[in-house]
């Protein structure tokens, strides 16, 4: 074994050689961990500790192979072989395997993934004459997924009065039942879930103490990696296998634990001395990731928390670059500020590779791509989805393809059945085949069937007329110059795409952000063509071919650097030498949902903690005061986080523009600063309402223009603060060539364009 002192600090050698009784090791950002964990299991076999003596616990195969890798470099590798490292469910589902005999399944039971539940769940659904459309199998699955992850089986789901009510209210009453059918059924087929390799495993501690006997005196070294990040039964099955004064070490940040809409447990770290009275606790502080100022802006962040362990982490940098925040006129403004800078930054020469764009939503990635696009930054995004090739997007992009093309036999094929109305892939794939041989728009075949002599049930027949004539009607409603933001909201609702969204839970309500994100998209370049050009309604064909050069622009990753964009939950455990935290807006970062649940908001500043301590040298915050909502402007406020940030980690050049919460007192921003949103004006009609086109416009004749002069200092709602460059025209024809700070030159119709003087140049 390697001399420790040349490769370990202080305390990472104290938390490294501690190995007498439970520990608990607090990580700060960048400090070590990984580095920790794998001297310290190295360090066990050096003192002559048997392999599988050892267990230690991880969340992630990679984070298990790359502990495993390092431990072979430090002592032989063929001890690594026999070494209990590994997730949680495959190190638990191997001792099912061992022990299968005393929970009633063979060792070769097969173990199910979330497509095989869903199908699974879906059989059941239907064999017991239950709508599909109210019982989603991804919705029920996942209530059996948290109720198994606070260990509640079928027969206590039952008799649990709470979750029976919780099921009356969300229209799904029947999911016990499901839930105890579910569980028989995979009992049958000899196979467990993914959570049936803790509930099982769980279960067979408690019901059999000789076996769990057996593994506690096996066992006599338990390491945890990310310990904040457990849930109940997990914790559960840790208690089961250790006593208070076991050889457990835990590891793991109580600042960076993000995860409790996953069912994480931020209790089990905090309370770890309760359960462990004897517990030796090591922090380690000393950051090697960041600067003085980034560290001391996260560990003024976090300091606003009641529930946490306290620690003082610093940083071995040095002081380095303040962070920056830019106050933006709207997202669009926001997305091309930062696109800006990270230009500035890559002549400078940092690579793209080693910057990051973070948002709270995945839904904010849309006005980056567009900006990042047009300024020809490549980009990557991380563990998601360009936006445009996000199902719910290509779907409703889908149905107005449709309406303004009747003979799109793919936009047809997408939506016939999206939501589900009963017609399968046979009647479609039928009516593709008629629709060609008659030479007939595959729309007007689904009217009627008759035209192109194809014969269908009544019941299928109606429901494709029926479905033809919506479509239809919508494309009237275009023709009559019904905007496209106004048309989408009424598929949306009228077709029944949003009830169907929200019966997906976290999901659907994620993939409605994005569809709300695509509509105030249409908005936007509604806004900027009767702002540029003068056009009152975009059309919908010319909208479909504006937004079809985004659409195609999916690029493969060539190993060429590219700018990361990336939500701030997946950014966990990765590091960037610059990282941009944008929409630091209240309602967004902070989200809605923490405005009057502390715990949530806890939370949610401790992913602000972990946004931050992301960065090595560079942290730039953003927020918008505007951003296109369901098609609308809706005014923001700059998020209560920024006022945990003190003034002195920002630039003391900064002005009050820059820094808005600068002069403000420093009360603790538990106390939120809310406004609140207004409701999307959206029509939610059960049949199709007929909207007249001069709702939706007002003539360019009513406007005033402004005048203006050349070098006019002006400011517009959303591209910020620019000056007047060039003048031509008169009347409603006036033009104006304004170079905006960040977003660029744009020509803007003065009859259009809401332009305030800021200052006038006579």
């Amino acid at each position: 074994m390697q001399d420790l002192h040349k490769y370990l600090d202080k305390a990472q050698y104290e938390a490294v050689t501690t190995c007498d009784g439970p520990t608990l090791i607090l990580a700060g950002a960048g400090s070590g961990k990984t580095r920790v964990l794998t001297y310290k299991i190295a360090y066990l076999l050096s003192k002559g500790v048997m392999p599988w003596q050892v267990l230690a616990l991880t969340f992630t195969n990679k984070a298990a192979k790359e502990m495993n890798n390092r431990i072979a470099q430090l002592v032989d590798g063929d001890v690594t072989k026999h070494l209990w490292s590994g997730t949680f469910h495959s190190l638990f589902g191997r001792i099912l395997r061992i022990e299968s005999q005393f929970i009633g399944y063979t060792s070769n039971f097969t173990i199910y993934d979330q497509s095989d539940a869903q199908s699974l769940i879906n059989t059941i659904i239907k064999e017991l004459n239950l709508d599909s459309k109210v019982y989603k199998p991804a919705m029920v699955l996942s209530r059996i997924s948290a109720a198994k992850n606070r260990l509640i089986l079928p027969e206590h789901y039952q008799a649990d009065g709470e979750l029976r009510k919780a099921d009356q209210l969300a229209g799904v009453p029947a999911v016990a039942e499901i839930y105890q059918c579910y569980k028989n059924r995979c009992r049958l087929a000899n196979a467990m879930d993914f959570d049936d390799l803790l509930v099982e495993t769980y279960r067979l501690f408690r019901e059999h103490e000789e076996v769990r006997q057996r593994y506690l005196q096996r066992f006599t070294y338990i390491l945890v990696d990310e310990y904040q990040d457990t849930n109940y039964v997990q914790h559960q099955i840790i208690s089961q296998l250790t006593t208070p004064e076991s050889c457990i070490s835990v590891v793991g940040d109580d600042a960076q634990s993000i995860y409790g809409f996953r069912g994480a447990r931020i209790e089990n770290i905090l309370n770890f001395t309760r359960q462990y009275p004897s517990a030796k606790v090591i922090k380690l502080e000393c950051n090697y990731r960041s600067t003085g100022m980034i560290v001391g802006a996260a560990n003024a962040i976090i300091a606003n928390n009641k529930h946490q362990i306290p620690k003082q982490v610093f940083s071995n940098k040095g002081d380095g670059h303040v962070l920056q925040l830019f106050e933006t006129a709207s997202d669009k403004d926001e997305s091309y500020r930062v696109a800006g800078e990270i230009s500035r930054l890559n002549r400078q020469g940092i690579s793209h590779n080693e910057m990051v764009v973070l948002y709270r939503t995945n839904a904010q990635s849309r006005s980056f791509e567009e900006a990042f696009r047009l300024k020809g930054i490549p980009y990557r995004i991380y563990g998601g989805l360009s936006f445009y090739q996000r199902k719910e997007v290509k779907d409703l992009l889908a149905y107005l393809r449709l309406i303004a093309n009747p003979r799109d036999e793919e936009a047809f094929k997408r939506v016939v059945n999206y939501p589900r109305r009963g017609i399968g892939d046979t009647t479609v794939g039928k009516l593709k085949m008629a629709s060609a041989e008659h030479s007939v728009p595959i729309l007007q075949a689904a009217a009627n069937p008759n035209v192109c002599n194809l014969t269908l049930s009544a019941t299928t027949a109606k429901r494709l007329y029926e479905f033809a004539q919506r479509i239809m009607e919508y494309a009237n409603l275009a023709q009559q110059g019904v905007s496209v933001c106004d048309l989408a909201k009424q598929i949306l609702f009228a077709e029944g795409i949003h009830k169907d969204l929200e019966g997906e839970g976290s999901e659907g309500a994620a993939k409605i952000q994005n569809l709300e994100e695509l509509i105030g998209a249409m908005a936007e370049m509604e806004t900027e063509v009767r702002e540029e050009q003068g056009i009152e309604t975009l059309t919908l064909t010319e909208y479909l071919s504006r937004v079809s050069l985004l659409t195609d622009a999916d690029q493969t990753d060539d190993g060429a650097p590219r700018v990361t964009l990336m939500t701030v939950h997946a950014a966990k455990g990765l590091e960037f030498e610059v990282v941009f935290v944008t929409g630091m807006e209240e309602g967004l970062f902070p989200a809605e949902s923490s405005r009057f649940s502390n715990k949530e908001l806890e939370e949610e500043r401790r992913l602000f903690y972990v946004a931050v301590t992301r960065a090595k040298s560079y942290c730039i915050l953003s927020y918008a005061k505007t951003r296109f909502k369901w098609g609308q402007f809706q005014y923001c406020s700059e998020s209560s986080f920024l006022r945990d940030v003190p003034r002195k980690y920002f630039s003391a050049s900064s002005d009050e523009h820059q820094v808005p919460f600068a002069s403000r007192t420093s009360a603790s921003s538990q106390q939120r600063v809310t406004t609140s949103s207004p409701s999307p004006s959206v029509v939610r009609p059960s049949s199709l309402v007929r909207l007249n086109s001069a709702t939706v416009a007002t003539t360019a004749a009513s406007r005033p223009s402004t005048p203006l002069n050349i070098s006019d200092i002006v400011q517009h709602e959303r591209f910020g603060m620019g000056t007047v460059r060039e003048l031509d025209g008169s009347g409603n024809g006036a033009k104006a060539v304004v170079d905006f700070q960040g977003v660029g030159q744009k020509t803007l119709l003065l009859s259009f364009a809401k332009l305030k003087v800021i200052t006038r140049n006579e």
